[in-house]
């Protein structure tokens, strides 16, 4: 681990009282959940259309976007 972000982590859990290990396990925690949602979410939109790129600046200049 980075040593500076080492000292920061001590530092946190010091001030609420809480050990590294917890305060890193609800990290990685809260990462795999974001994780899970957005997988979720890709899978809900795997029916909708995919648009070219080309399409997609098309239609940004046409609404006058770009």
């Amino acid at each position: 681990m980075d040593p500076e972000l080492h000292r920061v982590l001590r530092l946190k859990a010091a001030e609420v009282e809480r050990s590294i290990s917890d305060l890193v396990n609800d990290a990685v925690r809260r990462s795999l959940f974001e994780d899970a949602r957005d997988l979720a979410e890709f899978e809900l939109r795997t029916a909708e259309a995919s648009l070219g790129f080309e399409e997609v600046l098309k239609d940004l200049k046409a609404r006058g976007k770009i």
